[in-house]
């Protein structure tokens, strides 16, 4: 832990916007160095200027490969685009602008010049091709130039395919390939044209997000309850891309809310230190979130949503800031239980490394359980077709289907999942934090945590190819192993490492993309010293299975 965690930033924590923006523009990345290529991770491409990770030519070259893509396979619909207010943003905004319109891509940029939240870009594709079959040619897509919460060094450029959520690996690989060929050809065969000549074209066409999202948010959250109720809501945008859109909301359904901060600045001089002692923009952590956990007496629901508001945190009176985990399961016990809308048939999905306790509030509504592995992309169709009523993962991303059973946003959303916390007070009369209390009394009260252990290049990849067969332990912390998975059981893809379940426990390890570690997941419902326990096994187990 660093020992400025928590306080707010320094001087010498900030970054060097002009040097940023100047590497952006003149540093050239190596095509024949790994780290300098176009990656596609579970939310993009991401890296730095500084580092010849997140240049001009990354973007120009990725934007020309989506251009191909999407001609290739029949998208001939418009490009909804947006940005966060990281500082490289909006030099990828405009590049990206610069290579769409060269190619004749319509394109939506925002009406007012504001920043766009993620879920407003999945939600305005979404509308675009609410009646358009799966092969229609005037389907829609979209880009969304953020980093999330990574730190203001960062950048990030995502793709959303006609069905709005996170392209999956079947299209960024592809992508990722083809930008990287292009690169490595010196962008000979990227289209481009000059930012007057892009904002000027025909095709580059104005779109209000700001009023399309918020004008909808009653078929999704009963704000009318929330207004009636009188509940006091405190939101923090934390300086990213919501910052415009809660006033709007406040405004527009005369709800008692304060923004907590309405600044926007590409330093985050504003914010406080994360874990590490970086800037970080992650509303689940109790560092960065200080200041709103400070005000908490102040409102009965407060709140924080990251840089491209896709997650979310929650904040009660009567708790502090809640447990992701925690909030999900007092979610889903609600609305399954106040959506008269939804199919009952819908499923509930979680990630293989949620708490299990989503597995048994899912239980007693008698629903059914879909399991995926980690990245939103798997909740995809479902929330698209209505057979997944909710999606959740335990890094506080979530999102979930309208009133009626439609589809509202297929990529996560921070800013509804922010507002069902103060639905939830306001027509139950519970917090969600009471909520999840009444639900550790009926189902026990799991401890979960996540711990990193060393592992080499070699043991890592060995971790994300192991098979069932390869683990010979009978027994976990005292209790015999139930199950050993290297697939999930909702879709049956590929976890990419391993998870182990007793009857009150259970881990799951997966390798690293950055370090030399694995992470190992834990729950135990017997209490700390049993996850302690378990936590020591899963290391002793992981380690004979990729020796």
């Amino acid at each position: 832990m660093h020992p400025r965690a928590g306080q707010p930033a320094s001087a010498d924590d900030l970054i060097d916007i002009p040097a940023l923006i100047t590497a952006y523009y003149e540093l050239h990345p190596d095509p024949a160095e790994i780290g300098q290529q176009v990656a596609f991770g579970t939310s993009g491409h991401r890296g730095s200027a500084l580092d010849r990770a997140f240049n001009e030519d990354h973007i120009a070259a990725t934007t020309q490969a989506i251009c191909d893509y999407r001609a290739s396979v029949g998208i001939g619909g418009p490009l909804f685009i947006g940005r966060d207010p990281h500082a490289l943003s909006e030099p990828a905004w405009a590049t990206a602008l610069e290579v769409l319109a060269a190619n004749g891509v319509t394109v939506m940029i925002d009406a007012g010049d504001g920043f766009t939240p993620t879920p407003a870009i999945s939600h305005a594709i979404l509308l675009h091709n609410r009646d358009l079959g799966p092969g229609d040619g005037a389907r829609a897509d979209g880009i969304v130039v953020t980093p999330s919460h990574n730190p203001p060094r960062d950048g990030g450029f995502k793709y959303n395919p006609p069905d709005g959520g996170p392209a999956g690996t079947d299209i960024t690989s592809v992508v990722q390939a083809h930008a990287n060929q292009l690169l490595a050809d010196g962008l000979r065969a990227v289209k481009r044209v000059g930012l007057s000549t892009a904002l000027g074209a025909s095709t580059t066409q104005r779109y209000d997000y700001l009023r399309t999202y918020v004008d909808d948010l009653p078929n999704v959250i009963d704000l009318e309850a929330i207004r009636a109720a009188g509940v006091r809501i405190g939101a923090d945008p934390l300086g990213g891309a919501s910052v415009d859109y809660w006033p709007a909301i406040a405004e527009t359904y005369g709800l008692d809310l304060t923004v907590l901060n309405p600044l926007t600045d590409p330093t985050w001089r504003f914010m406080c230190l994360d874990w590490d002692g970086k800037i970080r923009m992650d509303c689940s952590s109790p560092h960065t979130m200080a200041p709103v956990i400070a005000r908490r007496s102040e409102f009965d629901i407060a709140t924080g949503n990251d840089a491209d508001s896709d997650r979310h945190g929650i904040v009660t009176s009567d708790f502090g800031l809640m447990n992701p985990n925690h909030f999900l399961s007092a979610c889903i016990d609600y609305l399954t239980s106040h959506r008269p809308g939804w199919s009952e048939d819908s499923a509930i999905g979680k990630t293989v490394v949620s708490s299990s306790m989503i597995d048994r509030v899912v239980a007693s509504h008698n629903r059914a359980l879909f399991e995926v592995p980690v990245g939103f992309k798997w909740y995809v169709p479902g929330l698209l077709d209505g057979s997944v009523a909710f999606g959740g993962e335990e890094s506080a991303g979530a999102s979930f289907l309208r009133r009626d059973g439609g589809a509202w946003s297929t990529d996560k959303d921070g800013i509804i999942a922010c507002l069902l916390a103060s639905e939830i007070l306001a027509v139950t009369g519970s917090s969600p934090s009471q909520h999840y209390s009444r639900l550790t009394e009926s189902f026990g009260n799991p401890s979960y945590a996540r711990i990193d252990a060393t592992a080499t290049r070699e043991q890592k990849v060995a971790l994300a190819k192991l098979s069932p067969a390869q683990v010979t332990a009978t027994s976990l912390a005292g209790e015999p192993i139930l199950a050993t998975m290297t697939e999930a059981p909702g879709n049956h893809a590929a976890i990419g490492g391993l998870k182990v379940m007793t009857e009150n426990g259970w881990f799951a390890a997966r390798p690293s993309g950055t370090e030399d570690v694995y992470k190992i997941y834990a729950e135990s419902f017997r209490g700390g010293e049993h996850l302690a326990q378990i936590q020591s096994e899963a290391q002793e187990i992981v380690t004979a299975a990729i020796s």
